[in-house]
């Protein structure tokens, strides 16, 4: 059953990376900059992967919507969701890096068609496919779930919206690959079990 899961999951990633990289979603993504960034600043606006793994790399403080997201998304930053992760669970740790592989290959990879602010082409929304943070948020709030935790992963990820920072089809293609790292971490977990490297939970 887990397997068909992942698979499905997997077929499901693919198709959502095609349908990006052709244009599918352009309309959705175009009508969330121009009705759903309240907070978007987009000048200068395409630190890389860098920006991804950093904490606070290339980050915008100049309204109220960037200081909320600079702030609650912070621990789903690369170095510091890997720590916290990693000290709960080792094999969520290492599917957290492998995941993150995955989300910056496809950022190497994949380019939408141009979105736009205005007359401005907001050119890193070119290769903002998949939503890291949103991958990490989800690994992170597996790790220490709780209710406040779950409440904390939601507002992040409408944070990443609302500031202008990823589109509907980046954090949904974060929540699958999010998904799939979690169904690889109970087979992480084996391998670690079996080596007597299992420390934490799953």
């Amino acid at each position: 059953m887990r397997s068909a899961f992942a698979f499905l999951l997997s077929g499901l990633f693919a198709a959502l990376a095609i349908l990006v990289a052709t244009g599918a979603f352009t309309h959705v993504d175009q009508w969330s900059i121009d009705h759903l960034m309240p907070g978007g600043t987009f000048e200068g606006d395409d630190s890389g992967v860098v920006g991804a793994i950093v904490p606070l790399y290339g980050t915008h403080w100049s309204n109220a919507w960037s200081v909320a997201a600079n702030i609650v998304t912070l621990p789903a930053a690369f170095v510091i969701s890997l720590a916290l992760v990693a000290w709960r669970s080792r094999p969520l740790a290492a599917v957290l890096v492998a995941a993150t592989a995955v989300e910056t290959l496809c950022k190497h990879l994949l380019d939408r068609p141009a979105l736009y602010d205005g007359a401005h082409h907001v050119a890193g929304l070119d290769s903002s496919f998949p939503s890291g943070h949103t991958l990490r948020t989800l690994l992170v709030a597996a790790a220490f779930w709780q209710p406040l935790v779950a409440a904390w992963a939601i507002a992040s990820i409408v944070l990443l919206q609302l500031a202008g920072w990823h589109t509907p089809s980046d954090i949904a293609g974060g929540i699958v690959l999010g998904g799939l790292a979690l169904l690889g971490a109970r087979g992480a977990a084996g391998a670690f079990r079996a080596r007597g490297l299992l420390r934490g939970r799953v």
